[in-house]
């Protein structure tokens, strides 16, 4: 050039800037701008910050290449890009709202709020239900998506179109505002919004076109893309409609002319009797290449994407080896090693019928999060005839680690299908073995012996008659008359009776309740209800069928003799009693404790009131079998406060609950024991909803009727609580031998005579309250309480008795002990062996 001195050089270089670029871009190596941008710029004084904008939008694109590269999610990527765009433009605050539609309706909801260059992500992400949600026809930032065109604001009060109600609900003065649209050809992906420019009035014209021109904003547009992608890949759903979403959504960013995706089998063994050919020798074992986790290489799907001309997708179930997407061997080569691969291609030829020409080729692995290739992505013929370059592999395999997590989320979608599939199976196979079967439905409602018909065929009034009539008989034949109290007594005694006969007598509590011609219920579905509720309860010592009897029929004498029904309407009566017999449903004889501790599957589904939250799913599953139903012929509102009811009761069976909630019924009671008017105190419980529950669960209907044993005569309540500590020992044992743990003396067999004691104190902190309280708020129900107080006189002559036996053995301890220590001493105890005091 003849030039020799540096002004001369840079002047020159100034004015002829396309000589200094093919320079710049022959000579300094991509290692040289490397390190000269791996350093952020800090600007510091913004007076200079011309000087040193063109240095720091370098930097934020060689920061988000590296980004792109890190596995972290897109938002904290974005995030960083745009403390890079307040940082250039000088704004107080940058935020981002993403364009998205619900219900077809488009909208703008923020995605990252009030970044600084210095924010946290973590203040500046915006938690869904946080969000702050608008149309596109509703201020500057939606006028800016709507229109699709950059505003620049100088004064937002002067703008119509300015919207303070973001400002009124964070507290933030907005001034100035620029936005500009994030635009994927013809599509608005967001809204970049910078408020209130440092150090001046308004953004100026100069930061208009650095948004404009600058070449960072469609590195923007494609990590918006990517993150869109990702949340696509939220919707769990099936492998190759992810990889569609996906390449679909960023094929404008991919800066090539077709891409196809290989998806390699995951099978890792064969089944066995693949082998059997292989090992007689019939055929050749497989000899050709494997994946790194040992895996045979075989292709199952092909995606094609031909993005030239007309754009279209291709799916090729079981390719051939030969197929052009695989016939060159670079993705199996891929597959094989795991590494990124390009090559030129060296056949010019056409490919297929499209007559599409590979010139060259790049291939990557779509690992999953456990480090499994589970398929190769290739990427055909760069758009500027260029080989493929780091660049590009920076790009796409940023991609592929998105269809990586996307293969995962396929991949755990499929594990929960299996999972609900074999939940399914398993419900079918439950209700198999514990559904009432026909034989059984005979043995209660004979139609056949009666009207030589299935009970489908007959008519529903006449197997009512058919059913109460028999259910009269032969209960009466059942229950000896000298034996047991009528079942309207709250002294009724199932032990006489068969769980047969205790079946029936459930039976004939509906009828006798009214409910079961005015809700319509069918003779054989209540049949079959009230025999599958006997059959879901186990066989144990005390959580049983007879348990759960008990507890129903309690209920119902509640509700009749305990004169409550007053207070319920004939819908609640039914729920009622139905729940009642579902309470301890499938009971295993183990409490809540037992199964936190055991960390049983029912513990690690239900959070608390475990035991309880499964008896009312196991109902609920009864309620969801058609033949089943027994209130299959309610209306939806109605059916929907039957479910409620059968919620209330059967968690209120958790005694944790009723410990902390029990002074709201005594609350009640003191409330409505001054009524002299027993109208008002009707209408006090019955026209507040909340007030029937607190009666009905805290209450301690549930409670006292979970409890009832307790109340029973002697005779029965002293065979029950045997029962119940027999249950309980059988708990400390599986506590010593499975959880290695000393069992509370409750639970302890080698502390049974400690049995009457622990009665008469479980009577008085437990059981006192509620029939007490019941006793004041119904007469009626003071039987319940005086059986209770008969129970704990005779528990207490047993407790003193074992009190004086254990008085006994403490004064015979103590005398052997004065007597040892008598003759240790050789005379009076104390006296000194070497000193004397005269």
């Amino acid at each position: 050039l003849g030039v020799k001195d540096k002004d001369s050089v840079e002047k020159y270089l100034d004015n002829n800037p396309q000589v200094a670029k093919d320079y710049f871009d022959k000579k300094i190596r991509a290692e040289a701008l490397t390190a000269a941008f791996s350093q952020t710029v800090d600007v510091k004084d913004t007076a200079s910050f011309k000087d040193v904008n063109a240095i720091q939008e370098a930097t934020i694109i060689f920061e988000l290449v590296k980004e792109l590269q890190k596995v972290e999610n897109m938002e904290k990527s974005l995030h960083k890009v745009l403390q890079r765009v307040a940082l250039i433009l000088q704004a107080d605050r940058v935020g981002f709202f993403q364009c998205r539609s619900r219900n077809g309706i488009p909208e703008l909801s923020s995605s990252l709020f009030d970044v600084t260059p210095t924010s946290k992500f973590e203040s500046n992400l915006v938690n869904p239900q946080a969000e702050i949600v608008f149309p596109l026809d509703m201020g500057i930032v939606g006028h800016t998506a709507n229109s699709k065109k950059p505003q620049n604001v100088p004064d937002v009060t002067k703008n119509p179109k300015f919207s303070d109600f973001v400002d009124k609900q964070t507290g933030y003065k907005t001034k100035c505002m620029l936005t500009f649209p994030l635009m994927a050809e013809k599509e608005c992906l967001g809204v970049v919004m910078m408020l209130n420019k440092i150090g001046a009035d308004a953004f100026t014209a100069e930061d208009e076109k650095v948004n404009r021109d600058a070449s960072w904003v469609p590195i923007l547009c494609f990590q918006v893309l990517l993150w869109s992608a990702s949340k696509v890949f939220e919707e769990l759903t099936d492998i190759e409609r992810q990889f569609h979403k996906a390449l679909y959504t960023v094929r404008t960013y991919l800066q090539c002319e077709r891409y196809s995706v290989g998806l390699l089998d995951m099978t890792k063994e064969k089944e066995f009797y693949d082998e059997w050919p292989i090992k007689l020798g019939d055929v050749e074992p497989y000899k050709g290449p494997k994946t790194p986790d040992g895996r045979e290489i075989i292709f199952y799907k092909i995606i094609d994407y031909l993005l030239e001309a007309k754009e279209e997708i291709k799916v090729i179930p079981g390719p051939p080896a030969d197929h052009w997407a695989l016939i060159s061997g670079l993705p199996t080569y891929v597959a094989e090693n795991g590494f990124v691969s390009a090559e030129e291609w060296p056949l010019r030829e056409a490919v297929d019928e499209t007559g599409f020409v590979i010139k060259n080729v790049l291939s990557l692995p779509i690992v999953n999060k456990k480090e499994e290739i589970v398929g190769i992505a290739t990427f055909f013929n760069r758009k500027d005839g260029k080989p493929f370059d780091e660049h590009d592999e920076q790009i796409t395999e940023a991609l592929t680690q998105f269809l990586g997590w996307s293969v995962l989320n396929c991949d755990t979608y499929d594990r929960l299908n299996r999972m609900e599939y074999r939940k399914d199976i398993a419900q079918e196979m439950l209700m198999y073995q514990s559904k009432c079967t026909p034989a059984e439905l005979q043995s209660i409602l004979n139609t056949k012996e009666k009207f030589d018909a299935e009970p489908e065929d007959c008519d529903q009034k006449e197997m009512y008659k058919l059913l109460v009539c028999a259910d009269q008989m032969k209960i009466a034949e059942s229950l000896h008359p000298q034996s047991m109290k009528p079942l309207y007594s709250f002294a009724f005694s199932d032990f006489p009776v068969s769980e047969f006969g205790l079946i029936k007598a459930g039976i004939r509590m509906f009828f006798e309740l009214g409910v079961v011609e005015k809700f319509k219920v069918p003779a054989e579905t209540l049949v079959r209800w009230m025999y599958t509720v006997r059959k879901g309860y186990r066989a144990i010592t005390y959580h049983n069928w007879r348990h759960g009897f008990n507890v129903g029929h309690t209920m119902f004498c509640l509700l009749q003799t305990g004169k409550l029904r007053k207070y319920y309407s004939d819908l609640d009566a039914f729920a009622m009693v139905a729940a009642a017999f579902c309470h301890d449903i499938d009971h295993r004889g183990t409490n809540n404790l037992y199964q936190t501790k055991s960390a049983s599957p029912l513990a690690k589904l239900h959070g608390s009131s475990i035991m309880e939250r499964h008896h009312l799913e196991y109902s609920k599953t009864l309620m969801g079998e058609e033949c089943l139903n027994i209130f299959c012929n309610l209306q939806k509102r109605q059916f929907e406060n039957v479910q409620h009811l059968f919620d209330v009761c059967i968690i209120a069976t958790d005694l944790a609950l009723y410990f902390k909630k029990r002074t709201m019924f005594q609350n009640i009671v003191n409330a409505t024991e001054p009524m002299t008017d027993e109208k008002e105190a009707t209408a006090y419980i019955s026209n507040n909803s909340i007030r029937k529950e607190i009666v009905m669960y805290v209450a301690m209907m549930m409670t006292g009727c979970d409890l009832s044993a307790i109340t029973k005569p002697w005779e029965v309540q002293s065979k029950v609580a045997l029962m119940v500590a027999a249950e309980f020992w059988e708990q400390g044992d599986l506590e010593r031998s499975v959880l290695d743990q000393q069992p509370i003396p409750m639970m302890d067999r080698n502390c049974a005579e400690q049995l009457p004691k622990m009665q008469c104190g479980f009577i008085d902190f437990v059981c006192s309250f509620v029939y007490k309280e019941f006793s004041r708020f119904h007469k009626e129900i003071q039987p319940m309480f005086d059986g209770l107080n008969n129970n704990r006189a005779h528990w207490n002559e047993l407790a003193e008795v074992y009190n004086a036996k254990m008085k006994a053995i403490e004064d015979e301890k103590k005398r052997l002990e004065e007597e040892e220590a008598k003759k240790a001493g050789g005379g009076e105890v104390g006296k000194s062996k070497t000193c004397t005091i005269s």
